[in-house]
């Protein structure tokens, strides 16, 4: 079963990897998606929308 894997990024981490993995998923810069996590943040659940992520999403090692 080949294609994409949504993982936390080791590349593109500020804080856990999480807006860096999905950028890199949907083939967007990282930033754009942190910004966008900022204001569905201001909500009040994307804080816990993004503490979920960081424990749900796995890591991948670069090889």
């Amino acid at each position: 079963m080949e294609g994409k894997r949504l993982y936390k990024s080791n590349r593109n981490r500020i804080l856990c990897g999480v807006c860096g993995g999905i950028g890199e998923f949907f083939g967007v810069d990282p930033t754009v998606i942190r910004v966008a996590w900022v204001l569905f943040a201001m909500t009040g659940t994307g804080i816990l929308a993004y503490i979920a992520a960081a424990i749900i999403m796995p890591s991948v090692s670069e090889a």
